[in-house]
């Protein structure tokens, strides 16, 4: 169904508030010894009962046997069409970190690494490096490397090994090949041009990256090149506010997240690191939006790092946490993921993600765990993430009658 089509002739202000819990990388699967997912094996009473007076099924981050990133698994739970919105990760990055893009700039995603004298990268991370050395490597290159060729080039500290860039000039274009190899123990590749308009953006990040080897190759440290990918402008999306009428807000804590959310229009608010922290932000801030989008990171982090009995730790701090959500007076209560992290596979995987939908305007259907198996047997059935954001202004009475 055309959703972006109908909403604008349906949507409708009121007073109730929405929350959107996104439990990263949520989903699993089962363990070779015990054949119970993460969540089948975490003891997690207050999910369960959660689920248990809810609305429960499973969501299809994209589309049947589709592998979603963050971005594309975000974008469908926010009601857009991940498909006809393909967002890069580079600006998601740039807004991540409050950074300001104008309409013709190029946003990158970067990682500090390591490289041996044959070019060879033997740590895409650089052994994680704290994000202090990461800000004294990036005044330096920044101080050295401020323009390339009449291009102002800004650098940027993200988190540890990760860093933005933010090219502005004219005549720049994000169709350009990137230069991680995506796997250690390969060579660097070059950054070559997938269209004649790229051509001057491919010499830029060359030279660039050419002048980035060379500051830091005294400094002695194990970053010493960068991969750059994820090359993207600002798209063009309708926000929260135009398409929903919804004054939006988000708590989160890694850029990212924050970038999703700017780029949709929400508030970004700040917060602690802690569960505990994002739920008091939520309570301050309860009075002043309609929607809050809570976001939480560790399970998908232990996902990848293939972590199963870390991700199940994650999980059931999570759940000690999580029954704050009743008493906070939302019409409409959803905890979901984004996308599923199995530690088996250690990565993001294509698997539907367990969704439950708390609202006075629902059926529990009375699923008694808050597992990928009993989700599946809830009355929601399998959907689409982008039907989501509809069931939530549904269940908050803000669309109209559809038709006579």
């Amino acid at each position: 169904m055309d959703t972006e089509t109908i909403l604008p002739q349906l949507v409708q202000r009121n007073e109730h508030k929405i929350l959107l819990v996104v439990i990263d990388g949520l989903g699993g699967l089962p363990h070779s010894e015990t054949g119970l997912t993460e969540l089948e094996t975490a003891h997690i009473p207050n999910l369960d009962a959660l689920a248990h007076g809810a609305a429960c099924g499973l969501m299809m981050p994209v589309s049947a046997g589709i592998t979603p990133g963050s971005g594309p698994a975000h974008l469908g739970l926010f009601g857009y069409d991940p498909i006809k919105y393909q967002i890069g990760r580079g600006i998601l990055e740039c807004l991540g970190i409050g950074l300001a893009v104008g309409k013709d700039d190029l946003a990158i995603r970067g990682n500090f690494a390591t490289m041996d004298a044959e070019r060879v990268v033997t740590d895409r991370r650089a052994g994680r490096i704290s994000t202090e050395e990461n800000r004294r490597l990036v005044e330096l290159i920044q101080s050295k490397v401020g323009e390339v060729s009449g291009v102002r080039v800004t650098v940027k500290t993200v988190k540890e090994h990760r860093l933005a860039v933010l090219l502005s000039g004219p005549s720049l274009s994000p169709a350009v090949t990137e230069n991680d190899p995506q796997k250690e123990g390969e060579k660097l590749r070059p950054i070559e041009a997938l269209s004649p308009e790229a051509g001057t953006t491919a010499r830029v990040l060359t030279e660039f990256l050419q002048r980035v080897e060379e500051v830091l190759k005294p400094v002695q440290s194990r970053a010493n090149t960068l991969l750059l990918r994820g090359f993207s402008r600002f798209p063009e999306i309708p926000t929260f506010e135009k398409r929903y009428l919804l004054r939006a807000a988000c708590v989160a804590t890694y850029p990212m997240y924050k970038g999703l959310a700017r780029l949709v229009g929400m508030d970004i608010l700040p917060t602690g690191d802690g569960l505990d922290d994002q739920l008091e932000t939520v309570r301050q801030a309860y009075q002043n939006y309609d929607f809050f989008y809570l976001h939480v990171k560790k399970t998908d982090a232990m996902g990848e790092d293939g972590n199963f009995s870390g991700k199940v730790q994650a999980l059931e701090q999570i759940d000690s946490k999580i029954a704050a959500v009743r008493e906070m007076g939302f019409e409409v209560v959803v905890i979901t993921g984004d996308h599923s992290t199995p530690a088996v596979l250690h990565s993001h995987s294509w698997h539907p993600v367990p969704f439950m939908m708390l609202s006075r305007y629902i059926i529990p259907d009375h699923v008694n765990r808050f597992t990928e198996r009993e989700c599946a047997e809830g009355m929601l059935g399998v959907f689409h993430s982008t039907e989501a954001m509809p069931l939530m202004l549904a269940c908050s009475l803000r669309l109209q009658k559809f038709g006579a």
